[in-house]
């Protein structure tokens, strides 16, 4: 239900243009994905460089402030016709989305618990961690058998 932060709920502000529609979006989407790509990469880098710990304090620091702007730009887009579309999908899907996808995840979780279900969020967060997990694994595995084959050769 809330897997895309990006719908628009409320009709167009102003009359359709040719040049608008999905093509033109996802031109924002990439352009503010790249930049969020490379704010998770100085930023995280710049804070574990800080840090004397092996902990991931740097990916922690990234994943809590894209879950802030996430939420700060949505409830904003949302409650107000001040941001675009175009402007939403730059900052949501895109900038977000390439700083972490961890503030879409916890955007979800905090739909979920403010819609009251808090065991679907429970059920989402459990699921969505071991999930991630296996799935890290699964993806070790995989490398594991293709670097033997690929040492066999």
């Amino acid at each position: 239900m809330y897997a895309d932060p990006c719908p628009n709920p409320r009709p167009p502000a102003r009359p359709a243009n040719p040049v608008d529609g999905p093509d033109v979006i996802a031109w924002y989407v990439a352009l503010g994905s790249a930049l969020g790509g490379v704010c998770r990469f100085l930023l995280g880098a710049a804070v574990q460089q800080r840090t004397s710990t092996t902990f991931p304090v740097g990916t922690l620091v990234v994943n809590v402030t894209g879950s802030l702007v996430l939420g700060f730009v949505l409830r904003l887009a949302l409650g107000t016709p001040a941001i675009s579309a175009e402007m939403r999908a730059l900052l949501t899907a895109g900038f977000c989305g390439g700083y972490t996808t961890f503030s879409t995840f916890s955007f979800e979780t905090a739909m979920l618990i403010e819609d009251g279900t808090y065991g679907r969020a429970a059920l989402y967060v459990a699921a969505s961690t071991v999930l991630a997990l296996l799935g890290t694994f699964a993806g070790f595995a995989i490398a594991r058998v293709v670097l033997g084959a690929a040492r066999a050769e």
